[in-house]
């Protein structure tokens, strides 16, 4: 009995000895002295210091670069935008060549159904709402490939949602042969969310498709038929009075220039301010493995 008391205390007064000394319980267990312990913390935190700088460096530089892109991108836009209005065939040219964002287009055309497309979860000067679409069949200049006509998709503009989610807004379709001018874009895919999704209403201004995700493949495999790979946002629709006409938001990129300028800045003032942070702990550790040195060479000359 007297033996295991003893040996509880000891068990007890090492472990007590690694919390409060860990140190001087690796000096006795190992040989070494304290300070190279503190100098080898110190390479662990050189090292983790170097990783993670080189991380948020890294995704600083990354993000000038899509800055960069984005600025080219818009000067393209811009160049675009300025040139001659293409027609339906330059316009099926151009999308074999790339994309189309930015261009102009002049196409006469009528509405395939009176049915309206309803993009959900948009949102326009802190409104929540639909973007809305009606898809047009292009006028071909030869009637018998009418049927291999691909259609192109109109944007109606934009439209506040209602209170209740199961009530969709009113949205006049437009009708009749419009000669429609505008410019043309292409939504990115977003990989994490990019089907259609879309949902059929029945109301009393006719058939509503409520969709999440503008995929236009899928569209076209839902309806069965061909559909253009871009998007007209008309300058106006001819039958409808300025007062009717719904806005229609211009944002052909998810993130400016200027927001990656931005987050490029917060990525390296990250690494700075981190690599302060671990220079300001690793003087200490320094100072600190200095101090137990002087402090074992003065131990050892005692003995």
């Amino acid at each position: 009995m007297i033996n295991s008391n003893s040996s509880t205390k000891t068990h007890l007064k090492m472990n007590g000895m690694f919390i409060r000394y860990p140190y001087v319980l690796l000096t006795k267990l190992i040989g070494l002295p304290r300070y190279i312990w503190l100098h080898r913390g110190m390479l662990l935190l050189l090292i983790l210091t170097v990783v993670v700088f080189v991380i948020l460096v890294k995704l600083g530089l990354w993000q000038m670069d899509r800055a960069a892109e984005k600025t080219e991108l818009l000067a393209q836009m811009e160049a675009r935008q300025s040139a001659a209005a293409l027609n339906p065939e330059q316009l099926i040219a151009e999308l074999a060549k790339g994309g189309v964002t930015g261009y102009r287009l002049e196409v006469q055309a009528s509405p395939v159904n009176p049915q309206i497309w309803l993009l959900d979860n948009q949102v326009y000067q802190g409104q929540v709402g639909y973007l809305a679409f009606q898809l047009l069949q292009i006028s071909p200049e030869n009637q018998a490939n009418d049927a291999e006509q691909p259609w192109l998709l109109l944007e109606l503009g934009f439209i506040a949602a209602k209170s209740h989610r199961d009530a969709l807004p009113e949205v006049s379709p437009i009708v009749g042969e419009q000669v429609l001018t505008g410019r043309l874009y292409q939504k990115q895919i977003n990989p994490l969310s990019h089907h259609l999704l879309a949902e059929p209403f029945t109301t009393e201004q006719g058939e509503r498709i409520r969709f999440q995700n503008l995929n236009l493949p899928e569209m076209a495999q839902m309806l069965g038929h061909p559909i253009l790979p871009a998007v007209l946002q008309p300058d106006a629709l001819p039958q409808l009075q300025p007062a009717q006409a719904l806005p229609h938001p211009w944002q052909p990129f998810p993130l400016s220039a200027q927001k990656h300028w931005g987050y490029a800045l917060q990525w390296f003032a990250m690494a700075t301010v981190f690599a302060g942070l671990m220079g300001w702990q690793g003087a200490k550790y320094l100072k600190k493995s200095r101090q137990l040195h002087r402090a074992d060479k003065e131990a050892t000359k005692t003995e």
